[in-house]
């Protein structure tokens, strides 16, 4: 393998997109060879950020996936309900895979690429890039340490926001479970990952409850029509409002438009909404996944962790108590204490803040630079001389199990799961 890793982008979306801006701008390191996707638009940004004029476009992740292997690296960007086949097929033809999370559908097709990946010699490194941020990478050295004893609990929250909800979960991509994946899976992997993460144990067992309390018809207000865009009363004042894409919105149109490149004119923006999912009344649309979730997971070495989702809140925050001290962390931390990490000495009463530096204002100070942390250990991790296997598929297949296990839980009314 050469000094510069070769990259092939299957499914050109907006996490491609990011990881191939992040590739690039590390001068030298990678290359794009390939990409697939059936949006030409989208196809054209990976050839434009690769900038290389023997770059290979293809249609589809088929057609990309029956030529011989055209990189070291593929990187996996396609929907949730579709990151399994690729994968699969990638590994038989000999490429290592960055590959979104979740990694599929379910635990057996998750097992089942972990072990293509070992009888192939392939690494499957996930996307689980909040273990690449500086936040949780000092949360997981503290952890380490010993200086909160041993871990009793620990109690992770997860506030969505709610235009996120609207936008990704109500209108969006992942609205419906069987399209995709359920909510704890498609938005809070990365929570049950990094739990996993910091208790090292398996998991023991699972319950969980949640519903839709608010995005369904019954909340929909006096006189809102199906679109926002049909001469709806309401559109001016309603904080869901389609219409906001035109304005103080216009920023999440980067992941949905058809052409991510184009300036946007607002007579065009209304035009696509009147015939976009994103253009419909947010209580009038077909989704089923949860607007909030509660789960209770037991581990093997005695250690509880509940984590909560809403959409009804902005921002991770997390709580750690072990024998000796607490920790306390994430957003709302920060608004309280102006510092990212408290720590509190159970028996002398003595507060130690630690305060992180923050990422750069820029695109890839996205998931608190995780995206950005993620890529640049990309290379050390393929090629044998980074340590870390923080995000190989072996690492983390106990934080799937937690999510699909909390999902069946919450199906059957919140009766506990033993693992």
């Amino acid at each position: 393998m050469s000094d510069t890793l070769n990259l092939a982008i299957c499914g050109c979306g907006a996490r491609s997109r990011t990881y191939s801006n992040i590739a690039m701008s590390l001068h030298g390191q990678f290359k794009i060879t390939a990409g697939a996707d059936p949006i030409e638009s989208r196809l054209n940004a990976i050839r434009e950020t690769s900038n290389n004029p023997e770059f290979l476009a293809f249609k589809s992740a088929d057609e990309l996936l029956q030529q011989p292997k055209l990189a070291d690296v593929m990187i996996i960007g396609t929907q949730d309900s579709y990151h399994f086949e690729p994968a699969k097929k990638a590994l038989e033809l000999g490429y290592h895979l960055l590959l979104e999370k979740p990694a599929a559908q379910n635990i057996e097709q998750i097992k089942e690429l972990a072990q293509i990946a070992k009888k192939k010699n392939r690494k499957i490194i996930l996307c689980f890039v909040l273990r690449y941020t500086d936040f949780y990478s000092k949360v997981k050295e503290i952890v380490d340490s010993g200086i909160l004893g041993n871990i009793v609990s620990i109690r992770a929250h997860e506030g969505v926001e709610p235009f996120h909800q609207a936008h990704s979960y109500v209108r969006g991509h992942w609205a419906k479970s069987a399209e995709s994946t359920p909510m704890i899976i498609a938005k809070c992997s990365h929570d049950t990952d990094i739990i996993s993460w910091l208790v090292n144990s398996p998991c023991k067992s699972v319950s969980s409850i949640g519903n839709i309390a608010y995005f369904s018809e019954k909340n929909t207000p006096q006189g809102a029509t199906n679109r926002c865009t049909d001469g709806c009363p309401i559109a001016e004042t309603c904080s869901y409002s389609a219409l906001r894409y035109t304005t103080d919105k216009e920023s999440w149109l980067r992941m949905i438009y058809p052409d991510p490149n184009k300036d946007r004119q607002t007579h065009e923006i209304i035009d696509w909404l009147k015939v976009s999912p994103w253009g419909r009344c947010v209580y009038k649309c077909d989704n089923d996944v949860v607007d909030h979730q509660q789960t209770l997971i037991e581990f093997e070495n005695g250690v509880s962790a509940t984590l909560s989702m809403t959409a009804f809140d902005s921002g991770r925050s997390l709580e750690i108590y072990g024998t000796k001290a607490s920790l306390r962390g994430g957003d709302a931390i920060k608004q309280q204490f102006n510092t990212d990490i408290v720590i509190r000495n159970h028996h002398n009463g003595e507060l130690e803040k630690i305060t992180l530096e923050t990422p750069e204002e820029n695109e890839y100070a996205g998931h608190g630079g995780g995206d950005y942390g993620l890529i640049k250990a990309l290379k050390g991790i393929i090629q044998g001389s980074s340590n870390s296997d923080a995000s190989l598929i072996e690492a983390s297949i106990q934080g799937h199990i937690i999510g699909f296990s909390a999902e069946k839980s919450r199906l059957q009314n919140g009766i506990k799961i033993n693992l």
